[in-house]
């Protein structure tokens, strides 16, 4: 098959062998913050299965940026699992990257081991918890921390670290109007909200040198009250882009007030608050159970193919001198080339590799192929709790679903079918 999808793609110092990237959607295969043979077999599986590059989700490059203990953290204690992850990732043809990141605001107490930080002072409903303003020392610190992490990363093998600055973790809390109400170098004007995201990136491409790979995870829009806008997103995405980074992950939305414009389509609620464990969120789960309150706190939007696309293209008429990666909604090969022939050279894809790790290598046979993905998100509902997989594949391993989160699930599916179908007649 000759198609471009399948061509190599020289990102920054590395060559990949095609243009598909698992993005680095929380696998919570990381139990006590250490790398674990679930983590290893789920990443070597889609290695083998055709990527051009494997992203291990979310490494916090401190203890006091991990959100959930199934998370990784910078630790000494960690390498080993990584260099022998990394190792098998190599040896199927892939290669591998790694998320670094801090949650900021988006932990508790006792997963942290400390008082939550933000930009500013003030209360997280989400979490929910206090939270406390960072001085500036502790945010030089944080900064170097980036680079040393960097320095950690290659040391346990990868190709390439994707620095998260998006979806109202530490980074984005700065940039945001809504989570930064300093009033020093940090606070205040569009320059200054960013100057925390240019001192990591100043700090990362320092360490990255000549032989590690950067990109870029950004927001597009936060998609809420006082967030980011598509003109700041823009203007955010410029600044990025004055580091030479090798790539700009394009998008949107905010995990604390508007999650499923993240993910696409509707949150499972009834999976939600089955798995979630009381002790944490505790609030959050009696809620969700009231009539009508799931619906309301994570509103459903329909689900698109590909539905990040319109505001992304609009990125690339104006960001031109860095590679920007599309990631959102990508069901099929059809989809893939679409994207391709809007002028992306790269995307990621999560979802159909979470039921399918072989999706690419089964592309590569027929650029027809549909993985099958049913859009339910049952994934998302149960990866904060526990390891993210979907509802086939639980079933088919022989565990068992509730009746009531099957009906859901059929539901959410069946929601989602009709919406693309009602899509793809409406271009027609």
């Amino acid at each position: 098959m000759q198609s471009k999808l399948f061509t190599p793609y020289q990102l920054g110092p590395i060559t990949l062998r095609n243009r598909f990237i698992r993005s680095a959607a929380f696998e919570n295969m990381c139990e006590g913050n250490m790398p674990s043979e679930k983590l290893f077999n789920y990443h070597v599986s889609v290695a083998r299965g055709g990527v051009g590059m494997t992203t291990v989700a979310y490494c916090a490059v401190d203890l006091s940026g991990v959100s959930f203990d199934g998370q990784l953290y910078v630790r000494p204690e960690a390498l080993p699992g990584l260099k022998r992850l990394t190792d098998a990732i190599h040896a199927e043809g892939a290669k591998a990257s790694i998320q670094l990141g801090h949650c900021g605001n988006m932990t508790h107490f006792y997963t942290c081991k400390c008082l939550p930080v933000s930009a500013s002072n003030g209360f997280n409903l989400y979490s929910p918890t206090i939270h406390r303003r960072l001085k500036v020392k502790e945010i030089k610190e944080l900064v170097k921390k980036f680079g040393e992490a960097v320095d950690f990363c290659r040391e346990a093998g990868f190709d390439c670290v994707e620095i998260h600055a998006g979806h109202a973790y530490l980074i984005s809390q700065f940039i945001a109007p809504r989570t930064n109400r300093r009033h020093d170098e940090y606070g205040g004007s569009f320059e200054n909200r960013v100057r925390f995201l240019n001192e990591v990136l100043d700090e990362v491409m320092t360490h990255a040198k000549d032989d590690m790979a950067v990109v870029v995870k950004t927001n597009m829009w936060d998609d809420c009250w006082h967030g980011v806008t598509m003109e700041e997103g823009l203007k955010v995405a410029r600044e990025i882009a004055k580091h030479k980074v090798h790539g700009i992950v394009l998008s949107g939305g905010t995990v604390s007030a508007s999650p499923m414009t993240i993910l696409g389509g509707a949150m499972p609620v009834k999976t939600l608050a089955h798995y979630m464990p009381m002790k944490s969120f505790w609030w959050l789960k009696a809620a969700l159970h009231l009539p009508g309150v799931g619906p309301l706190m994570m509103p459903t939007q329909p689900f698109r193919e590909l539905y990040f696309m319109d505001r992304a293209k609009e990125f690339l008429k104006e960001i031109k001198d860095v590679p920007l990666i599309y990631v959102g909604g990508v069901q099929s090969g059809d989809n893939c080339q679409q994207i391709m022939d809007e002028g992306f050279e790269l995307f990621q894809i999560a979802h159909v590799l979470i039921k399918d790790p072989d999706f690419v290598n089964h592309v590569k046979e027929d650029l027809h192929y549909h993985a099958g993905c049913g859009r339910s998100n049952y994934c998302v509902g149960r990866m904060y709790t526990i390891d993210m997989k979907c509802h086939e594949c639980v079933l088919r391993d022989g565990e068992k679903i509730p009746q009531n989160l099957q009906k859901e699930i059929s539901k959410l599916e069946h929601d989602a079918h009709e919406s693309v179908e009602r899509q793809h007649k409406e271009k027609k």
